[in-house]
């Protein structure tokens, strides 16, 4: 359970559907006002909290925004469910060079991943939500409070794995990157539509296991420009290093272009 979103009260309080969803711009939000079924969602008080608890969230996530800016970082928001391979992409990329990147990392419980990029020689802080189910922008803040972000390009923000909730917090980054992983399934970008449609970017993980799954890049894809047109798509295998250098590119270009 959600002890801040309000996610088991009020699920679809806070709507998705009218988010810009151009590159490099943070996806703000807008409030639906439309009758839901459930009487919860129709009650002033609680579309209230929820708008307020949003509000000041995204408050804090401009302070973010523009603390990353002043000293010149991108900010990266990785988000998907649990098992995706977000660490294992991050491990990839600092191995590759030529990015000299942070990571602030969201679990419930434990500092395995955040253990993980510091074995790798990255600076990285972790962030356990206990019973919250996605990370906000005042927890960022206070991961910022223990990032050295002073010469580096990149601060990826890997957030707590969960394919509904992450969506709908803005935490200051400057775009969203959505891992799929092949044993996950094509079918989640239309299950799971208002995560697919934030991404700026879709990562197809574990794109090696093809073989072993049934799964359609094509079907994934087709799906996820269907949520939004726009979104990039890159396929990736961490262990092997296929899309690597892409991805890195891409990074880099996204870095030139601030």
């Amino acid at each position: 359970m959600c002890k801040d979103c309000g996610c088991t009260i009020a699920p679809h309080a806070h709507s998705h559907d009218h988010h810009d969803h151009s590159h490099d711009h943070n996806h703000g939000h807008s409030h639906s006002h439309e009758q839901h079924p459930n009487p919860q969602l129709n009650d002033p008080k609680t579309i209230e909290v929820i708008t307020k608890i949003l509000d000041v969230n995204d408050t804090q996530a401009q302070h973010n925004r523009e603390h990353f800016e002043d000293h010149g970082v991108l900010a990266v928001n990785l988000m998907s469910s649990p098992g995706s391979g977000k660490t294992t992409l991050l491990e990839a990329t600092i191995d590759h060079g030529g990015i000299k990147l942070g990571v602030i990392e969201g679990d419930l419980e434990t500092n395995q991943d955040a253990d993980r990029i510091l074995a790798k020689g990255a600076p990285a802080h972790q962030i356990s939500t206990g019973q919250a189910c996605h990370l906000d922008a005042h927890m960022v803040h206070e991961g910022l409070h223990h990032m050295p972000i002073d010469g580096l390009d990149i601060v990826f923000v890997e957030n707590v794995g969960n394919l509904v909730c992450p969506a709908s917090y803005d935490v200051g980054t400057h775009f969203n990157v959505v891992l799929l992983s092949v044993p996950e399934g094509d079918d989640k970008p239309a299950k799971y539509p208002v995560m697919f449609r934030t991404a700026d970017v879709l990562l197809i993980t574990k794109c090696d296991l093809l073989p072993h799954f049934d799964f359609s890049i094509e079907k994934a894809v087709r799906e996820a420009r269907r949520l939004n047109p726009k979104v990039d798509v890159i396929e990736v295998d961490s262990k092997s290093g296929k899309g690597i250098d892409k991805w890195v590119n891409y990074l880099k270009m996204k870095k030139d272009l601030r």
